[in-house]
């Protein structure tokens, strides 16, 4: 069958914020120790501690973001731990995940060391549900201020005098669960108290805060923190109380307590998982439109830091690790997820994938010295071209549907954007079995030429240590015919076009 996807070039809209690309790295299993920082004897190759592979890898991304310490531990996390020589820093238990020894070797100094090597911005995560207004304010204060302070002073003497660039600051996480079990009045309260002493000391750059949002469909929520907290900037202020509001929803194909395997699943599981991974877009249009009863203009971001899919471990790791594989159908739900990010730019300006390495949805595994890149990585290099564009209005054109039941999807999903005369689309092919052509029909544009490739395979496909590229890109063939452009899209299949 044809599917014509209608392309108005003319029309650009909102700007797709590069952060909608950014990662999350938690002090959880093998994601930061092993995965992305290595101890000076483990013989894999290093710079500072960060893994040459992997950061090679991420570079290559274009990560333009990154959340740190968590998630769970950022609210059980203390900063003074991590500074300092690393013999002399306090060891604590992991409590959320594993009770395995957290040595605080990885700490605030070799966080901006991977974000120097990444070049990418970042997104501290400060502690709310069990730190003090003091404590978060000292560490904004020794990460950030220029002048002569007790704490910049004690950056210095640890080894760094001059101050760093903190992009983004989230006051507190999931501070309806795990960071305190709060409701949102008292979290919204103890928001705009801590807030105040998250000071901007450079205003030239000043550091954007993040509220703690919802917890998947809790409107409620929102509803009560920004009727208490919200604040936009008068004209004679530099700042109001936030920039952005977080959401998180992971994609749990049999629920929360038996959430499915990873490897194995059915036909009807799959498209169960796909009609999850598109309720994200009915989530941007629940709680941006209780945004919007406060922030019409659309100043405060919807900051989705945690997203992806969550699975039963794999058999024989640790529960508390959250060590999964990563499928073809995995990289599905990065594709369509992205797209609906994409379409919804005008109020969504960061999101982060849970997580980087070895955890839930990673873009890289490791094991020892091996790495291998998963196909969830592959479509995030796909649709990179994104990054700073314009959105384009797109409209699919008898699609029609796939699946059965009460997981009745459409068959294709799409995104595109127009960036220095470029133009980038992607398309998800949900089938299962069935290929599909795609026509691409612009208004205006002619394209001189195009260039496409395309990530698919049965949907259990997955990378292995053994076979690493058992899923990976490979070129597709594109027709241009006037202000056409045709292509097969294969079943399970994820494709990004380039046209200038």
């Amino acid at each position: 069958m044809m599917t014509t996807v209608k392309i108005n070039e003319k029309s650009p809209q909102s700007t797709i914020a590069p952060e909608i690309y950014g990662h999350f790295s938690e002090h959880l299993g093998r994601c930061i120790y092993e995965g992305i920082f290595v101890r000076p004897d483990s013989g894999i190759p290093n710079v500072n501690g960060m893994r040459t592979d992997v950061v090679e890898a991420l570079r290559e991304l274009k990560v333009p973001v990154l959340r740190w310490p968590g998630g769970c531990f950022a609210d059980e996390y203390h900063w003074m731990d991590g500074i300092g020589p690393k013999e002399t820093r306090k060891k604590m238990i992991n409590t959320h995940w594993g009770g395995v020894t957290e040595d605080n070797s990885f700490g605030t100094h070799e966080y901006f060391e991977l974000c120097r090597q990444l070049g990418c911005k970042t997104y501290v995560n400060g502690n709310v549900g069990s730190g003090s207004v003091r404590e978060m304010s000292e560490w904004v204060e020794y990460m950030t201020f220029p002048g002569l302070s007790p704490m910049a002073e004690l950056r210095a003497k640890n080894g760094h005098p001059d101050p760093w660039r903190v992009d983004y600051f989230g006051v507190g996480n999931e501070n309806w669960g795990c960071g305190g079990n709060m409701t949102p009045e008292y979290y919204a309260n103890l928001y705009r108290r801590y807030q105040t002493y998250v000071r901007h000391y450079d205003n030239a750059a000043p550091l954007k805060k993040i509220c703690c949002g919802a917890n998947v469909d809790d409107d409620n929520w929102t509803e009560n923190v920004l009727r208490t907290c919200f604040k936009f900037p008068q004209p004679d202020e530099a700042h109001g109380f936030m920039d952005g509001l977080s959401l998180h929803y992971y994609v749990h194909p049999g629920g929360w307590k038996h959430k499915g395997s990873a490897l194995d699943f059915d036909e009807n599981v799959y498209y169960t998982t796909m009609k999850k991974a598109l309720y994200m877009e009915d989530l941007i249009n629940l709680h941006g439109a209780v945004m919007d009863k406060y922030d019409p203009e659309k100043q405060i971001g919807m900051i989705v830091d945690e997203w992806g899919s969550w699975y039963d471990v794999e058999p024989g790791t640790n529960p508390g690790f959250l060590y999964q594989q990563n499928t073809v159908r995995d990289a599905l739900i990065a594709a369509v997820t992205l797209n609906i990010f994409n379409n919804h730019s005008d109020r969504v300006k960061m999101a982060c994938l849970a997580q980087m390495v070895n955890v839930l949805q990673a873009v890289i595994l490791t094991e020892g010295p091996k790495m291998l890149l998963t196909p969830t990585y592959h479509v995030m290099h796909m649709y990179k071209g994104h990054q700073g564009g314009l959105l384009l209005p797109t409209e699919v054109v008898d699609g029609g549907t796939v699946g059965a039941g009460e997981s009745v999807v459409p068959r294709l999903n799409v995104s595109a954007s127009q960036k220095d005369g470029t133009v980038t689309v992607t398309a998800a092919n949900l089938s299962l079995t069935e290929k599909t052509q795609v026509e691409l029909r612009f208004d205006e544009l002619i394209p001189a030429g195009a260039q496409a490739v395309v990530l698919s395979g049965e949907v259990h496909a997955h990378n292995t240590f053994d076979d690493p590229d058992a899923v990976a890109e490979r070129k597709l063939d594109v027709r241009c015919d006037g202000h056409t452009v045709t292509f097969t899209l294969p079943a399970c299949g994820v494709a990004a076009v380039t046209l200038k």
